[in-house]
């Protein structure tokens, strides 16, 4: 190798001013580099900081004041953390959680507050993706939820107060936690809790006249409807209980955690059953559909054969009930909460400290209106009569959703 070196080197020898090559291997030192040593570093990059290292300090830099390329004037740039806020509306007034243009939505208020409050920026109103913007669950037109969870990047000194100050009374925010820094609301999410409210002369047999008031559910009729219950519970092929989904498509399988009929309750005469599901994610309309299946099992439109045929490759036309008693109840974060819960910088996203008034303001303003609604137009027995009643199950060329107004929203999942 040192021959080689010579000849692509034939000056080297003649030039004094250079050392002679060494004529071994063995004679060649080798100089190592000092070890990188990352405090020594740090300390001289502090020093020669005008601010002598401060900004190094989360709690003292919170404002970056940056050059604009067009007027080269200072900007204030606020600094963002990552949180999920948790808030309850009543969905009647409004198309869906998701926004879409030119329709009122849940998103399209709780931004505009946002927006108004200057917690975030034009740019992050305009595209909610720059703030890692997400939502738990969407919920269609007209659907309501008392617990709904979104994820996105907010200043560190948000008030709950001022944004409330610009909603309507029909949307509240009732907390906000700091989260971590990859986390997603609809990601992280565990599963899902959703309740149906509906009268319980839905239950009544066809071949009788259905009368809400003053009608009174049976034992033998509520034990039969949560015997029919238990035939959602596992990991089955929903396939039929949304729209545009081919059977062997893996998402249309999701798992149901539990379900089941709750003791009805009586209001102005009228008794009302509350069906509370619990599943790791829904598709579009899945739960409208198992509700509207159950329904005309029980009432004798169809077999509980039907609804055994569903789970299956074949295609089955389902029925789907009205939007107006469905809520989103809450959103589990157990596996969130167990890894992330106890490392001294986050809280559980469990909210027991405003349970209290997540429970005030579903009774004052989203089962009074389920409940006045549906007592004053009758829509779950307007429904049986027009649509269950004449309701074709082997139709399978029918899609109940391409002539429903109500389907407005893009997103397919929940």
């Amino acid at each position: 190798m040192l021959q080689v070196i010579r000849k692509l080197i034939p000056f080297y020898s003649a030039s004094p001013e250079l050392p002679s090559l060494p004529t071994k291997m063995s004679e060649v030192k080798i100089v190592r580099k000092p070890r990188y040593d990352g405090r020594v570093k740090k300390r001289q990059w502090e020093e020669r900081r005008s601010d002598k290292g401060e900004g190094l300090d989360s709690q003292k830099s919170k404002i970056v004041k940056k050059e604009t390329d067009v007027t080269g004037e200072l900007i204030e740039k606020i600094k963002r953390k990552k949180f999920a806020v948790l808030l309850g509306y009543s969905g009647t007034n409004y198309y869906g959680m998701q926004r879409n243009p030119n329709t009122p939505t849940i998103e399209e208020e709780l931004l505009n507050s946002l927006y108004k409050n200057k917690y975030i920026t034009e740019e992050n109103f305009t595209q909610v993706q720059t703030m890692q913007f997400q939502r738990a669950a969407r919920t269609d037109k007209g659907v309501s939820a008392a617990r709904q969870v979104v994820s996105l990047k907010l200043p560190e000194n948000v008030e709950i107060a001022k944004i409330n100050e610009q909603l309507p009374e029909m949307i509240r925010v009732f907390g906000i936690r700091r989260v971590t820094k990859g986390f997603n609301s609809k990601v992280q999410c565990d599963s899902r809790s959703y309740i149906y409210l509906l009268p319980t002369v839905s239950f009544i047999p066809h071949d009788q006249i259905m009368v809400q008031k003053g009608f009174r559910l049976n034992e033998a009729t509520l034990n039969r409807v949560n015997d029919l219950l238990q035939k959602y519970v596992g990991t089955k092929n929903f396939h039929n209980f949304t729209s545009k989904k081919q059977a062997t498509d893996p998402s249309a399988k999701r798992y149901m955690r539990n379900l089941m009929c709750d003791k009805p309750f009586i209001k102005d005469d009228v008794e009302f059953a509350l069906i509370k599901i619990r599943g790791q994610s829904f598709m579009l309309h899945q739960i409208r559909k198992m509700v509207g299946l159950l329904v005309a099992v029980v009432k004798g439109y169809t077999s509980e054969e039907t609804l055994d045929l569903a789970f299956g490759m074949e295609k089955v036309n389902i029925p789907k009930a009205p939007g107006l008693g469905l809520l989103l109840d809450y959103v589990h974060y157990e596996r969130y909460n167990n890894r992330y819960g106890e490392d001294g910088v986050h809280e559980k996203l469990i909210w027991d400290d405003v349970e209290k008034e997540v429970v005030e303001f579903r009774e004052k303003y989203i089962f009074p209106t389920i409940i006045n609604t549906e007592i004053k137009e009758e829509a779950m027995v307007d429904w049986i009569v027009r649509r269950l009643s004449t309701h074709k199950y082997d139709d399978v060329d029918a899609d109940d959703d391409k002539s429903d107004s109500e389907q407005i929203v893009t997103s397919n999942t929940t």
